[in-house]
């Protein structure tokens, strides 16, 4: 059982296993569910969707229950999120950051209700039900209405200071507006990336050789971990507001007026949190904003629907991992229709130019697709797709994902139709074309092709330059170290350590591989 690599989802009956297979399929499970947090919450790279995620996890929880004596201390089950990385300093959390048990049925959200009815002994409760923003959840503490630092989630109970650049995005107040505030105020918010900005991001890296992220999510996780604050302050970054950590000097009773309350003190909140009593008006709401989220400018992927009294709240208490008084109600993943947002052009190694599709996030597959290869400008004015279409996505061989065709939609004004550039997006060079397909002509000297050729040079397949990766290669381009294979002989392990992620020791092992 491999639940790393393309994980399987369908599973047999939990009341016909064997112990000795529920042993199995529990540690393999355990084994891929922590590739995956890896991958989530470390690398900012996921390979699977929330969806398969959601149900790898659903999956273990139910065969622990079922045997309860193979549950281990240390299982993912009883963990909060994934530990932090090493590189920047460590900051214990005011109260610890619990993550939310997921529903996708409307049973699974019936059934929490009842519960919180039968154990608030309570017809008539309150809920205040918020969207839930596909962004990177952090700490911002204040002591008497002055910001005093903010941290990652972490692993729930520790993060990672990333107080400066937070502090570069415009919507965090540096102070808390008005004189009547808490003495103590930590409050927990969703760092995000807006749709427009998010593409805009992707295009630019694209165009210069580098790896689109697969979502907003992940590109404000990784903006977010930067080391140097200066490289986030031009990163169009948001935050909204929705928990309170800890507060000290001040009276809080319910959630709701809570959330009134963060508006005044500079807090921004989101305008759809909206307060209901019944299951059918919250079912309600999570219909209108599946009919509406694609014409958000930025991505949420279910709704939170949490108990509004705080006396409520204390008398219900938490699990290891997740509040007993909230539930994220999930949206059912997009599958492989989406919105095809701008075409932008990806110079190769040969100097080939060739373009592609930047998508909304989309399921594919179980894998999250953001972009997607149109193969070239024939192919384009063939399918006819313009950026703002609706259109089909597959994954072509089940690896490479490709536009297959546009949803028509009557009546909607489309863009006008996609041509090549005149000149390369990379060096400027103008575009020679052959066949069905364009170049670039000038070779090494422009530095996507360079970077092509380095990162080939250093391959498995050909020199085999152990710890020689793209991204090294694109540092030393970018900063003019190498302009062409010659040069990477002529590297001195003192130009090595100057490139980031680089000490004496790994500086020395590079160019020893070299």
């Amino acid at each position: 059982m491999d639940f790393k690599h393309s994980p399987k989802t369908k599973f047999k009956d939990v009341r016909k296993l064997s112990k000795k297979a529920a042993r199995r399929q529990i540690e393999a499970l355990r084994e891929g569910i922590e590739y995956h947090n890896y991958l989530y919450y470390v690398q900012n790279k996921p390979e699977i969707s929330d969806a398969t995620y959601d149900k790898l996890f659903r999956r273990l929880q139910e065969l622990e229950d079922a045997f309860p004596e193979l549950r281990s201390r240390d299982s993912l089950t009883q963990k909060v999120g994934a530990p932090p990385l090493d590189k920047l300093k460590k900051m214990k959390h005011s109260a610890i950051m619990l993550s939310l048990n997921a529903a996708l049925e409307d049973e699974e959200v019936r059934k929490f209700i009842d519960f919180v009815e039968r154990n608030t002994g309570s017809k008539q409760v309150t809920y205040v039900v918020e969207p839930k923003f596909d962004g990177f959840s952090v700490e911002v503490v204040y002591e008497k209405g002055r910001f005093m630092y903010g941290a990652t989630r972490g692993d729930g109970e520790t993060g990672e200071d990333i107080s400066n650049n937070l502090k570069t995005i415009s919507a965090l107040p540096l102070r808390l507006q008005q004189a009547d505030v808490p003495s103590l105020l930590a409050v927990r918010g969703e760092v995000f990336m807006h749709r427009k900005g998010f593409q805009k991001m992707n295009k630019q890296r694209i165009e210069r050789g580098e790896e689109p992220f697969a979502n907003p999510r992940n590109a404000a996780a990784g903006i977010m971990r930067q080391l140097d604050s200066k490289k986030v302050a031009d990163k169009p970054m948001d935050i909204v507001f929705y928990e309170v950590l800890k507060v000290e000097g001040y009276d809080l009773s319910t959630h709701w007026d809570t959330l009134q309350k963060f508006p005044r003190w500079g807090l921004k909140t989101d305008e759809h949190n909206r307060k209901f009593m019944s299951y059918a008006d919250i079912a309600a709401y999570r219909s209108k904003l599946i009919d509406s989220r694609d014409h958000l400018d930025y991505e949420i992927d279910g709704i939170v629907i949490k108990l509004d009294a705080y006396d409520q709240r204390e008398k219900l208490g938490t699990r290891q991992r997740s509040p007993r008084w909230a539930l994220a109600w999930k949206f059912p993943p997009k599958k492989e229709v989406t919105r095809l947002q701008e075409i932008v052009v990806q110079v190769g190694r040969t100097g080939m130019l060739t373009p592609v599709a930047l998508l909304q996030p989309v399921d594919v597959g179980g894998v999250t697709v953001s972009r997607a290869t149109l193969h070239n400008e024939d192919e384009v004015r063939k399918k006819d797709v313009r950026p703002g279409d609706k259109v089909q996505v597959i994954r072509a061989g089940d690896v490479i994902p490709e536009v297959l065709q546009r949803i028509p939609e009557k009546g909607r004004q489309r863009k006008k139709k996609f041509s090549m550039p005149g000149k390369c997006p990379v060096c400027g060079t103008e575009i020679v074309k052959e066949g069905a397909y364009y170049f670039c002509p000038n070779g090494l000297s422009c530095p996507a092709q360079l970077v092509g050729h380095l990162v080939h040079y250093a391959s498995r397949q050909a020199m085999n330059i152990e710890g020689f990766g793209e991204k090294t290669v694109k540092s030393m381009v970018n900063s003019e170290m190498v302009s062409d294979l010659a040069d990477l002989y002529r590297l001195q392990v003192e130009e090595i350590i100057e490139l980031q992620g680089f000490a004496e020791k790994s500086a020395k092992q590079l160019y020893q591989a070299i």
